[in-house]
């Protein structure tokens, strides 16, 4: 008969465990969306920096990110920790690390050459970016650990995709709307230094409590997991690194979610880099305006994940990660409209209700449908091969994606500097 650690490995996990575990995607959804939403503002804008240098910043961040995803996860498999097991450590350190950094990266001053900002803001950015991996690459692999039931693991991927939105939410929504405020000094509240330094202490206070709230909620899976899940037998060096990522991207299952989670991700950092420049100079919306919009769309997208669980159910997750897939693709198409038509709709956010509800729905499963699916795609290599890798699985699909992301948002920062020099 099996025990209850088995039964709760492969089938049902209990709401409370899911929340335990969900709650710790709200400390990466701020830790994301505060540097993809306000960084790039913050170094051209507040501390005066080029934009194609602030760009480069941003692209060395993800392809250092890249880099580091799958090695954190390899060093997380191979892990042997009686204490922490192979995820609960460094979920810990990633925790305390993300929330102190955090904090720094907005008391830059506006003081010094702009030699000096960039290679403080760099060094910031890239000590940010290496606790980011060691928190969320393991973490990531411990929600697909959780259950080996293929419905359940949507369930998980579907409440923790609601607190990663939530995070976004906050530092959106909250940022805009409350750190922001129009000031008599200044009417465009994104615009006051004074801000920003607030809005670190306050991001960083909750990635630790979210983050530590998720080691505590999730600690009695240590055990479960060691007992159903064994690190690899093999070697822990290099080559045999090198061997099973090569052996995972000849996966072709794999590529194919990752190759369709690539573009859902490069459009999501090109939106949060750009965002604010475009709403605010191109819409003229001010912080209030903007704050409705995202909240639509990240409300959307929260509300919809039980709807993309009963979707997945009714017609498999590979169709409803194409359905996803085309609703995104409309209300990109119904952006490009507003766009052609700013000088009819600026400052009227009414008109751009519509793609935030089309945009959020679709976003909330690009999110959530390829992770369950690349759960799936572990247990398939764990038959051929007898070992569950899921941190450097998890850690190749990032490392295929911010490759691109880093190209792209260099050229986003080139296209800032021309922008700027046409406007003046």
């Amino acid at each position: 008969m099996e025990s209850r650690t088995e039964k709760r490995i492969q089938g049902t996990v209990p709401f409370t465990d899911k929340i335990g575990y969900g709650i710790g995607n709200f400390a990466t959804g701020i830790s994301i969306q505060v540097v993809g939403a306000y960084l790039v503002f913050f170094s051209t804008a507040i501390l005066h920096m080029p934009g194609s240098l602030v760009g480069l910043i941003v692209s060395i961040g993800i392809v250092w990110d890249a880099v580091t995803d799958p090695v954190m996860g390899y060093v997380s498999d191979h892990t042997k920790s009686k204490r922490f097991g192979r995820r609960h450590l460094y979920v810990l350190i990633g925790t305390i690390g993300m929330a102190i950094n955090n904090y720094f990266i907005w008391a830059v001053p506006d003081a010094g050459s702009i030699a000096l900002k960039f290679t403080v803001m760099l060094f910031l950015i890239l000590l940010m970016k290496t606790f980011m991996t060691i928190y969320t690459t393991p973490y990531t692999a411990l929600g697909s650990e959780m259950s080996r039931d293929y419905d359940e693991r949507t369930s998980i991927q579907g409440i923790k995709t609601i607190f990663f939105l939530l995070g976004l939410v906050f530092v959106t929504v909250f940022g805009l709307y409350v750190v922001f405020q129009p000031t008599g000094r200044y009417p465009v509240g994104q615009l006051n230094p004074a801000a920003y330094p607030r809005l670190g202490l306050t991001t960083s206070v909750l990635i630790l409590i979210f983050g530590l709230a998720c080691f505590v909620g999730t600690k009695r899976y240590i055990p479960i997991l060691q007992a159903s899940h064994k690190p690899p037998e093999q070697a822990f060096n290099l080559k045999n690194m090198i061997v099973d990522m090569i052996r995972i991207f000849k996966n072709i299952p794999f590529r194919s979610v990752a190759f369709a989670y690539m573009f859902n991700n490069l459009a999501s950092a090109i939106v949060s880099n750009l965002g604010l420049h475009v709403f605010t100079y191109t819409f003229s919306l001010d912080s209030q305006k903007i704050a409705v919009v995202m909240g639509v769309q990240f409300a959307t997208s929260i509300l919809g994940q039980p709807l993309w669980t009963v979707i997945t159910k009714k017609i498999d997750k590979k169709n409803a990660f194409r359905l996803a897939i085309l609703i995104s693709i409309v209300s990109s198409l119904l952006f490009a409209l507003l766009v052609l038509n700013r000088g009819v709709i600026s400052q009227n956010v009414m008109y751009f209700l519509p793609f935030a509800i089309l945009a959020g729905f679709g976003l909330g499963g690009m999110f959530t449908v390829p992770l369950s699916m690349i759960a799936d795609v572990i247990d398939q290599d764990e038959l051929k091969s007898g070992e569950r890798l899921e941190g450097i699985y998890f850690g190749s699909l990032t490392l295929f994606y911010k490759f691109s992301q880093s190209i792209t948002l260099v050229l986003v920062g080139f296209l800032l500097d021309i922008l700027k020099t046409i406007l003046d």
